[in-house]
């Protein structure tokens, strides 16, 4: 065969990637506890759908006879695979070589990650378990050129491109540092394994030469540092957990922002009311309720999907089904600060809307809102300027959006409850006005409640004669709301308006900017 010699050094190289860091190397990894990058790979896509970019990109030596004597394959491996049979771009550091550091044909490869999923306009998968650049370079010879041309695109043009064109989800896996652990955040849904993984600007020897300070990995960005702070949504249990929950938030995303979130038959019947929710709000407005039983309850049977629980409890985000339809929910938890809406609440919220918005996924919020959080830590904390810009990234929403009334709707950290043209349903249990009753009391009537007898006693008086303004039933009344319902019969009315705005959504998608070609 007269190309034998050549077809002989593709499978070698192809043999040795498929070793990658070699026998030890893996050894030692598996030691550890975590998979390598191929059998992530594997682990998380459909069974052999898997298709490699660039299987034998590497760093090769030959003699003077041209023959291969030495090949070091690129330490980042991407393809084409399938979720739940719906195609994909996947790719991840190799930590067996280099400990994920890149090498030059890793780099590349590394780089085209988000170009190529632009390219095809499917989501994105990335899966992180290494360092970003090293000291030593990427392992070039003296004398190559250093530095990209300075015509060269910006290398997180195409990054920041994926984040308004594809649903990106990243994981954690290990040790994520430099520009990895920028990529892991520059995504749609991140995951991190809860036991062994960190997320670092900088690795501890880093920290200790800069700044004197002797931490540990998993002090610096270990998961109970980044649940709690909103860098990633979800901590995983092992590395399995992580990739059924990849897979998981790609069932409800579209390929790409130019689609509709996909449609699944549900068996939950669409007029089902909830007994439970005509008690489930307790009459004395001071005890508090369980707001995901009530958002479980209206949903499709096990269709919800949280994210970011860690981080600002006092908001709930999460993706379900309704009547089979995708939608988004946010809602107020009173049991996290009344679920008054803090700095750090008002960036989650703001953040799900743009990915609702980016994905053509209709939004649906349930209200308990008594305010922005206030105090000196509140003001510390700008909660005024973050809250502005939830309000503002609500009011120019461009998706449907449903508004379900639970309890308290006040001041302006209400108007992010309602996106433009909101379907608006109130509880019975709904308030609503500029303040609550105990705030507009307290300033209102605070000189007579000083110079009472009794002022606690006047205090409650005043809150209860002023209590009925607050009434949701003269809005309904007047159609500053759109109905006053039974509580039991949520779901059915907002699977008819799920099932109303096909074409809404439709529009919206027409009226996107395409990606040049």
């Amino acid at each position: 065969m007269p190309w034998e010699k050549d077809l002989e050094e593709i499978r070698q190289k192809h043999a040795i990637a498929k070793e990658q860091g070699g026998v030890e190397s893996v050894a030692r990894h598996h030691a550890k506890g975590r998979l390598t990058i191929r059998e992530r790979i594997d682990g998380l896509l459909d069974g052999s759908s898997f298709r490699e970019i660039g299987p034998g990109a590497g760093g090769a030596e030959r003699g003077e006879d041209g023959r291969l004597q030495s090949f070091s394959p690129a330490n980042f491996v991407l393809g084409f695979g399938k979720v739940d049979g719906r195609s994909c771009v996947i790719g991840g550091e190799d930590f067996t070589l280099r400990g994920g550091s890149p090498n030059e044909a890793g780099l590349r490869k590394s780089v085209y990650t988000e170009e190529l999923a632009l390219q095809y306009l499917m989501p994105l998968v990335r899966l992180h378990e290494g360092g970003g650049g090293s000291v030593t370079g990427a392992g070039g010879k003296g004398g190559a050129p250093v530095g990209s041309p300075v015509f060269h695109s910006p290398r997180f043009q195409s990054v920041a491109r994926t984040m308004w064109s594809v649903p990106v989800a990243a994981a954690a896996l290990g040790a994520v540092a430099g520009l990895p652990a920028a990529r892991l955040v520059a995504s749609h849904f991140s995951v991190m394994t809860r036991n062994d993984s960190q997320v670092l600007i900088a690795g501890p020897k880093v920290v200790e030469r800069a700044l004197r300070q002797s931490l540990t990995k998993e002090e610096l960005g270990g998961a109970q540092v980044h649940a709690r702070n909103g860098v990633v949504d979800n901590l995983a249990k092992d590395e399995v957990d992580a990739f059924q929950q990849i897979r998981r938030f790609l069932s409800y995303m579209p390929g790409n922002a130019w689609e509709l979130p996909p449609f699944e038959v549900s068996d939950d019947p669409t007029d089902r009311c909830d007994e439970a929710l005509g008690s489930i709000v307790p009459k004395d407005r001071r005890k508090i309720y369980d707001m995901r039983k009530i958002i479980a309850m209206v949903t499709d049977s096990g269709s919800v999907f949280e994210m970011s629980k860690g981080y600002a409890k006092g908001q709930i985000i999460c993706l379900a089904r309704l009547a089979g339809r995708v939608v988004g929910i946010f809602a107020n938890d009173c049991k996290h600060y009344a679920g008054a809406m803090t700095a750090e609440g008002s960036q989650k919220v703001r953040r799900f809307i743009q990915t609702c918005e980016t994905f053509n996924i209709p939004i649906i919020t349930f209200v308990d809102e008594p305010g922005f959080m206030i105090g000196p830590e509140a003001e510390k904390a700008g909660t005024i300027r973050y809250g502005t810009d939830l309000v503002l990234a609500a009011a120019d929403c461009k998706v449907p959006w449903a508004s379900v009334i639970v309890r308290r709707s006040f001041g302006v950290a209400a108007v992010a409850h309602y996106g433009p043209g909101a379907y608006v349903l109130a509880w019975p249990s709904a308030e609503m006005g500029a303040v609550p009753v105990e705030g507009g009391v307290a300033v209102a009537f605070g000189r007579e409640i000083d110079a009472h007898p009794d002022p606690n006693a006047r205090r409650a008086e005043l809150e209860e004669s002023m209590a009925h303004r607050y009434s949701a039933a003269p809005r309904a009344e007047s159609l500053a709301i759109h109905d006053l319902i039974d509580p039991r019969g949520t779901r059915p009315a907002l699977c008819d308006w799920v099932n109303r705005f096909e074409a809404v959504l439709t529009n919206v998608i027409a009226r996107k900017v395409r990606l040049p070609r």
